[in-house]
Parts: C-alpha cells; structure tokens; sequence
C-alpha cells in the first residue's frame, strides 16, 4: 500500500495537472513551443497572441496559471494582462517571462502583483517545476483585491499617526504648541470626505465639491498661529502619508482604479487646501491684518 506521504504527493500532482494555463506571447514559434511542453506535462493550456485576445479570453474563462511575455510589444503589456488576472480571479498563479536579465533585480514593483519574474530562455523543465511549485503554494489562497477608498477608510487613523510622525520633524510647524489630538482633529472628516470622493468619482476636469469643514478649518488655523506656508507643509506632508499607506498596501489594491484613485486624492487635498486658504485669508481681510508668510 502506498505510503500516506506519497498518496498526497499523488493526489497534488493529479490536481496540478488539471490546471489550465493561460499562455500569452506575441512570438508565435515561443508560444508554440511553451505550448506543446506544457500540454506534454498535463497541463490544459489555452494561448493568446496579444494582450486584448488575453483580456478577452479572462473576462470570459477561469484559469489557474498566467504565463505571459512582459513585452508584445509594448513596454508592460506583460503587466497590464496581469493586472487584469488579478482583479478577476486573484487566486490565479502569474508568472511573467522577460529577455532581460536585469528584471530579476529592478523587479520589485512588479512582484507586488507577479508572483514571480522568469528570464528568458528558460529550460522546460525549470519552467514545469516552477508552475508546478507555484501551485503547490497558492492552491488555497486568494488574493483580496481591495479599492483604494477601502484601504484609506480602513487605514484612516494609522495614515494621521503616520502625519504626526512628519509634522513632529517639521520646526516651524512645531513653533505652534499643540497637541496630537486637536492638531489632528480636522482630518477624520477630510478622510471621510475623501473616501466619499472615491466611492463617486468626478468626471476628469469637474470642480472638486465644496467642504464646509475646509473652510472651518482655514479660520481655525488662522486662529492658531499657522501661516499659509505651515498649511501648505502640512497639506503637503497629509499627501505623502496617504499615498506611502497606499503603497505599504499595494499587494491588495486594485491596479485598474489605482491611477484615477491617486489622481483624485492629489485633487481632493489640493481642494480642501484652497478651500482652507480661501477662508483664511477672507477671515484675515476683515480683521484687515496682513497675512503672514
């Protein structure tokens, strides 16, 4: 009888070799080749030529495995069909195939969504064992795919702290006494708003809403002590811990809203901040004081 060890050695290589393979590459003699050598194997292989027929093929099948050519031939095509993979079925294993060597070390952005880089030429078997490996090691997890207003909601009070931590090394900022909690306490409602912003994009080129909060926020400031550059480092500095949570968060995210999500979130704070100015310096005017620098 056989040893237990080797009826579960039996029973992953019989669920391996049910996987299908969605094979992509514009170099058709390659295609083919990676094609008969995967079949060969026992896998079930299905092959696209460019990145739309690729696209076309995972909106309308499930597969297990993504191989694909970084470049077909434009520079990161590879990573849009990934992208594509894993927001429709994050469980997918994605492997990409490069020419050049120098991937392997300039590849850090990319395994945030690839699994792994492969250069090419590869050995077939180097290339059956590494799928096979990889399947092994992702047949039960799944990537959550997350939107950026779910990651900003979630992440809401770790982003301030992380804007606290900045705004305790700036000098002059600090030259205003106060604490954490009432330096902070205009940010829960621009989060909100924020979220609120991306839950209901703008069309492109539409004015950002107004903010009522913004603008308390402006006079609160001028009430303080601040000046407008203080208000401008700290707007500037709320923008870097918003995008470095997004980034400390990029294994999750959805790639495909990510460029119009980072696009409304510059808009939102840039808005909020002219918002705040507006209600500063009009606050100012009637008190007739000049505004600082």
């Amino acid at each position: 009888m056989p040893h237990v060890q080797e009826l579960q050695s039996s029973s992953e290589t019989s669920l391996i070799a049910k996987s299908r393979i969605l094979l992509v590459d514009d170099n058709d003699i390659l295609r083919k080749s990676l094609c008969l050598v995967l079949e060969h194997n026992g896998f079930e292989v299905v092959t696209a030529s460019n990145v739309n027929d690729a696209l076309k093929l995972i909106g309308a099948e499930t597969f297990d495995v993504l191989l694909s050519d970084l470049q077909m031939p434009n520079a990161g095509d590879g990573l849009t069909v990934v992208s594509a993979m894993r927001h429709a079925n994050p469980k997918a294993v994605t492997l990409i195939l490069s020419g050049y060597p120098e991937m392997k070390a300039a590849a850090a952005a990319i395994l945030l969504q690839t699994d792994e880089v492969l250069t090419k030429p590869m050995s077939p078997e180097a290339l059956v064992e590494t799928i096979r490996g990889r399947l092994k090691l992702d047949i039960h997890e799944a990537r959550p795919i997350e939107s950026v207003a779910t990651i900003l909601a979630r992440e809401t009070q770790s982003t301030i702290d992380a804007w606290l931590a900045r705004v305790d090394q700036e000098g002059d900022i600090l030259s205003i006494p106060m604490e954490h909690a009432e330096r902070s306490a205009y940010l829960p409602q621009l989060f909100l708003d924020l979220v609120s912003r991306l839950q209901k994009p703008l069309p492109l080129g539409t004015r950002a809403l107004v903010s009522p909060s913004a603008s308390k926020h402006g006079i609160l400031r001028r009430d303080q002590g601040y000046t407008p550059a203080m208000m401008v480092e700290e707007s500037r500095m709320l923008q870097v811990s918003i995008f470095q949570t997004l980034e400390h968060n990029l294994t999750s995210v959805d790639f495909n809203l990510l460029l119009g999500d980072v696009m409304a979130i510059a808009d939102e704070v840039d808005s909020q901040l002219a918002q705040q100015m507006a209600s500063y310096i009009s606050e100012s005017r009637k008190d007739g004081k000049e505004i600082a620098a």
